[in-house]
């Protein structure tokens, strides 16, 4: 699907959405993006995405997880589908946030500014704000056409409390104050791989879909009863 095809960008936003229908029920005001390889989603990303829709007043914020990262290859990914379905999992019941498959049906790497530019191209009343954390976000001056991205969406970045957000090459940072938190995904694989329980960092659902699909060299009952 290209950036521009907007009845494809349309179609995948209502159907991965959940709730979401085009026209009646995407944000007219604030939506936030929350990009990522999501390879596992783990609790820090849900604690990032929930600060970020009452900091920054957002009416919604989406795990947005990527078909193919346009950095170092995806560690033990076990498919796009799975991170997808793990997204949805992570944020359940949660109100205002939502997995999102727009990256999934575009071909190629899944470029930021072609994500913005559909988004856009579907939704013009939206304004977007891309969320992301204060090690990524030294990064941006070297993604793909930095250059036209401060221009289609806001980017606000992870901070501890008291910590004062600065310009990047050009990219004015917003701050997303939360308290440090102790996960990544590596080391929810790594515990994965021990047969160590990982529901602390991800959640019973997400472990229990970790389990039962054997990801990760997931051993079954790996999740607390």
């Amino acid at each position: 699907m290209k950036a521009t095809d907007t009845s494809g960008s349309e179609t995948t936003l209502a159907a991965a959405s959940g709730d979401v229908r085009v026209g009646t029920g995407m944000p007219t005001g604030g939506l936030g993006i929350l990009g990522g390889t999501f390879n596992p989603p783990h609790c820090g990303h849900v604690a990032l995405a929930r600060h970020a829709l009452r900091e920054l007043g957002l009416e919604r914020v989406l795990l947005m997880p990527a078909r193919l990262s346009p950095g170092k290859p995806v560690e033990d990914d076990p498919g796009p589908e799975h991170r997808l379905e793990m997204c949805r999992l992570a944020v359940a019941g949660i109100e205002g946030v939502r997995a999102c498959a727009l990256e999934l049906e575009r071909d190629g790497p899944s470029y930021t500014v072609d994500t913005l530019r559909a988004l856009h191209a579907a939704h013009p009343p939206a304004a977007l704000t891309f969320i992301l954390g204060a090690d990524v976000a030294a990064t941006l001056p070297t993604w793909h056409e930095a250059g036209a991205l401060p221009a289609l969406a806001r980017f606000a970045v992870a901070l501890r409390p008291g910590a004062e957000a600065r310009e990047i090459g050009g990219f004015t940072l917003v701050p997303v104050h939360m308290p440090m938190i102790e996960a990544s995904s590596s080391l929810v694989r790594a515990r994965v791989r021990r047969g160590e329980s990982v529901v602390e960092l991800v959640g019973a659902e997400v472990a229990s879909y970790i389990a039962a699909h054997g990801l990760y060299r997931a051993l079954v009952g790996d999740v607390d009863a």
